[in-house]
This record gives structure tokens, sequence and C-alpha cells, in this order.
């Protein structure tokens, strides 16, 4: 529940980067749930250690610089005391390192789990490590290293068959090559394991439907996005107007 409501679900640069939209209350009900936790975690190390790393994500939580720069102070007390190869610790800090700019930084965190993960790869972090495939995959998109980003999505993908964010970026990965036949397949799977519920997904299928001539299935999906989410800026102009237009033709 903890992980629901405070880790940030989706994992990519850009809604890391974006500020937060949700309220106090949700960081009240994040903080009741950290308590919780602590009052039953007495002698229990690494129970102890996931606590401060949920305190962590929620100082993160606003995208705020200055909070995420607090974050990683404790972060690093963490590391300093002898856990240096905890992964939900080495998660938070490069999700914390993406919210100030450090990318680089990111980048080799990231690297470092990947690497724990071949060595001693188990379920209990199997949900740590997926994010962390997948934040690594997004930060190589944004700098148009496609060959490896995909790697790191099949890696997500294959351990996974329902992380959705992996097709998902698969498919921004061919909508940047132009490849859009490919990444409607991609974006479909998303779309589907979403249960037709994120319009984002939705907006991005829709596009690349229209630009693989796919009109009438470009049509439905704007439809099902527009029923849920009315008004969901740029679809009917970028996508369903074109899509009818191009069917008149």
């Amino acid at each position: 529940m903890v992980q629901i409501l405070n880790a940030d679900n989706s994992a990519d640069v850009e809604s890391l980067d974006a500020p937060a939209e949700a309220g106090s209350e949700h960081l009240r009900e994040v903080d009741t749930l950290v308590k919780e936790l602590a009052a039953k975690a007495h002698g229990n190390n690494d129970l102890l250690l996931r606590i401060r790393v949920y305190e962590c994500q929620a100082l993160m939580f606003t995208r705020n610089k200055a909070k995420a720069e607090q974050a990683l102070n404790i972060l690093g007390n963490i590391f300093e005391r002898g856990n240096k190869n905890f992964v939900p610790a080495l998660l938070a800090t490069a999700q914390a390192q993406v919210i100030t700019k450090q990318i680089t930084k990111a980048r080799n965190q990231l690297k470092r789990i990947t690497d724990i993960a071949k060595k001693f790869y188990t379920s209990e972090w199997s949900d740590e490590f997926e994010r962390a495939w997948l934040l690594l995959a997004d930060i190589y998109i944004q700098s148009g290293k496609f060959d490896l980003a995909s790697q790191f999505c099949h890696l997500a993908k294959d351990h996974n068959r329902s992380c959705g964010k992996a097709w998902e970026l698969l498919g921004l990965i061919y909508e940047r090559e132009q490849s859009y036949k490919d990444a409607a397949q991609n974006y479909e799977k998303a779309w589907e394991l979403c249960n037709q519920a994120n319009p984002a997904v939705g907006y991005r299928l829709g596009f690349n439907y229209l630009k693989a001539k796919r009109y009438v299935e470009a049509i439905n999906v704007c439809n099902a996005v527009l029923e849920k989410s009315p008004d969901y800026p740029k679809l009917r102009k970028d996508v369903l107007e074109k899509a009818w237009q191009s069917l008149r033709c």
C-alpha cells in the first residue's frame, strides 16, 4: 500500500521531472502508513531500511528540488552504514537524482542495480529491478540511444509480461524511429494491459494508428479515451478530426 501511494508508479524521466499534482491529503496518508509500519518494525533491519526509503520517496513526491536533495542526504546515510547494495535505496537515489537534474549520476545508479540483478536477482526486489530498468530505458530514449533503451524494456517485459510500461516505452521507441506500424502494435499491448484506462497511452495509440493509416482503429481508440476523459488535450484536433477527414477523402 505504501509503495502504491508513495513510490512513483510511472517510471519515466518526464513524470519524475514534472511537478506533482496530488495534494497534502495524499502525503498525510503516506505518513500515516509509514508510522504504522515503523511501529511494527522494531528489530527488523530490512523493514526499517525500507521505511527510511519510503520516507525519502515521500519527500520526493512533490518533485521539489530541495526536498529531493534532503532525501539524497538521508539515502547517503543509509549507504554509509554498510547498506551499499540495498536496491530500494539505490532506486530512490536515482529517482531523486533525476529530479535534481543529475541524469548521469542517476544512470550510474541504475546500472549498478542492473549489475546486482545479474548476480543476485530476488523476487523481494523484483518491483525495484523493474522500475530501475524502465527508468534507465527512458533515460536512454531521451538521449536517442534506442537500442540500449529497447534492451532494458525487453528485460523488464521478460521478467513481467504484464508490464504495460515496457510495452509503452517500446512503442515510444518505434514512434521516434517513425515506424508507426510497429509502434501501434506495442501501444496496443500497453493499452490492453492498462484496461484502456490510461488516456496518455490511448492518445499515443490513436496517433500511431493515424500515422499508419489505420483510420477506423484511430477513431475507435479516440472515442474510448474521450468517453472516460472528455477533455483530454489535443486528442480531438490531433487525431480524431484528422482520422475522420482521411476517411472522407
